[in-house]
């Protein structure tokens, strides 16, 4: 073993300690996603997720599959390298990347799949109004774009589209508070603004009653 690990070339150490670490990413988000699961609070996802949806609302590029693409795309290359002659060594790279792209694609559609069966599960939105969740993607201030969140509701885990009210984003790991759902999208404030958001809609609407601001009635009451 240490024999071949001394006679690797420089390519094949990149790809051995690029799928190494890359291997042991995929365990602990595969390790911190059982947990979640079972009701933990463990979260691994960070504000690095390039939030490009797809049609069906799963994100393409994703710490998960971008893990994915690495941990195969190492492995394969490094199989490559050994079964290939020096002079084709470059075709390595090419595998690498061939390979990383399906497991990329695949978990997306394993995503996808998993998000459908929530869909079409037994889950009703309306009761999930009330429920504390972890931000997973930075959710943009002032309804400007959709972010998502995660939780443990109605016996399953769910990971959910949300917008928010509030003048400042929703950064990841925030806990926040699901106000409302709207359009297969919850609406969510960070725990301790329900109230503000309330009361700033209480007075919007009561001006927009009485055509008169709340400060300018109570002046002349």
């Amino acid at each position: 073993m240490k024999e071949w690990f001394l006679n690797l070339s420089v390519l094949e150490h990149i790809y051995f300690w690029l799928g190494i670490a890359a291997t042991l990413a995929l365990i602990i988000q595969i390790i911190l996603m059982c947990c979640s699961s079972f009701g933990g609070d463990l979260d691994i996802d960070g504000d690095g997720d390039i939030d490009v949806d797809t049609d069906s609302g799963v994100s393409i590029f994703t710490v998960k599959s971008i893990t994915a693409f690495f941990a195969v795309g190492a492995w394969s290359g490094l199989l490559t390298c050994a079964l290939a002659s020096d002079k084709l060594q470059w075709l390595s790279v090419l595998v690498a990347i061939l390979a990383g792209a399906a497991a990329w694609a695949v978990v997306i559609l394993l995503m996808r799949s998993i998000l459908k069966l929530q869909c079409n599960g037994t889950v009703q939105p309306e009761k999930l109004v009330g429920h504390q969740a972890t931000v997973y993607v930075t959710v943009p201030h002032s309804r400007t774009g959709r972010g998502k969140i995660t939780l443990t509701a109605q016996g399953r885990f769910m990971e959910l589209d949300a917008v928010t009210d509030s003048e400042e984003k929703l950064n990841v790991d925030e806990v926040v508070e699901i106000i409302a759902t709207e359009n297969e999208c919850t609406v969510v404030a960070r725990v301790g603004e329900k109230s503000d958001v309330e009361n700033k809609n209480g007075e919007t609407l009561t001006e927009k009653a009485d055509g008169v601001p709340a400060e300018e009635n109570e002046e002349v009451k």
